[in-house]
């Protein structure tokens, strides 16, 4: 089957599940992107079109499903200015995010982005404007942030022992979260040694594995298969409906329909 006879027989099973017709244009022109791009073959990279559609229809039903009612402040950032030499990447651009919703940043290459994240973890400083985080907060850079001489174990240990966790309990809740993306190696090799997929995985599990207040996360996904995308979301609404606040840069339109807020910085980078 070619790509378009796989996306035409996606587009009818959109139909056929009652998807809505923009929801259903953002998921068709994911797929088409996404095929493009990997040059993958429809099949190996989202299945059967009536099972992906089930997926997709089954992602708006819990995004809709969501009731937004917003917790406790939890991340505020106001008039954030930056500049690099004579360009200005952000122009007074205002955040704020409750406990149990989940925004997301999107815009152009260039739009300042990854440098707003930066800013509101603390690893980078505004020019001017101000961030506020109420409780605890990890940060998910979108290039792997990994030791390569330590196991994922070793790794789940090191953080956890920054939140007071003991080994073993850090160790089991790492493997739990691995487990949840589909990542169920009992002996994994050395970190240097993983698959770029697979180091992603390491490096959101590391992010999330305290269950912070605050989570950031810089496109995270990037080198997941379609199977661990789907769970990678579902984590985000467990974790959402527990409380805590999330911020995800992205690039992926139909990632909108999943998520309380949407700040586009492609105006401000203009």
């Amino acid at each position: 089957m070619t790509d378009e006879a796989w996306l035409s027989a996606l587009a009818a099973e959109l139909r056929r599940r009652g998807v809505g017709e923009e929801p259903g244009r953002a998921a068709l022109a994911d797929a088409a992107s996404h095929l493009h791009d990997s040059g993958e073959d429809p099949w190996s990279a989202f299945g059967p079109p009536e099972r992906y559609a089930d997926a997709v229809a089954e992602s708006l039903r819990v995004a809709v499903g969501h009731s937004s009612s917003p917790g406790p402040l939890r991340l505020k950032a106001t008039g954030i200015r930056k500049r690099y030499g004579r360009r200005e990447v952000l122009r007074g651009v205002d955040l704020t995010v409750h406990a149990g919703q989940i925004a997301a940043i999107v815009g152009a290459n260039g739009s300042g982005k990854s440098t707003l994240l930066r800013i509101c973890a603390g690893l980078a400083s505004p020019d001017a404007g101000r961030v506020t985080i109420h409780g605890s907060v990890s940060y998910c850079p979108q290039e792997v942030s990994r030791t390569a001489v330590l196991r994922p174990d070793e790794h789940y240990m090191l953080i956890g022992a920054g939140a007071g966790l003991s080994r073993p309990a850090a160790r089991r809740t790492g493997r739990a979260w691995a487990s949840r993306l589909g990542w169920n190696d009992p002996d994994p090799a050395l970190a240097r040694h993983l698959s770029g997929g697979t180091r992603q995985k390491l490096n959101l599990v590391m992010s999330a594995l305290t269950e912070p207040d605050v989570l950031l996360l810089d496109e995270p996904y990037q080198g997941f298969d379609r199977g661990t995308y789907v769970s990678f979301w579902d984590e985000l609404w467990r974790l959402r409906d527990a409380g805590t606040a999330i911020v995800v840069v992205t690039h992926l339109l139909n990632q909108l329909d999943r998520v309380d807020h949407v700040l586009d910085l492609t105006e401000a980078a203009a």
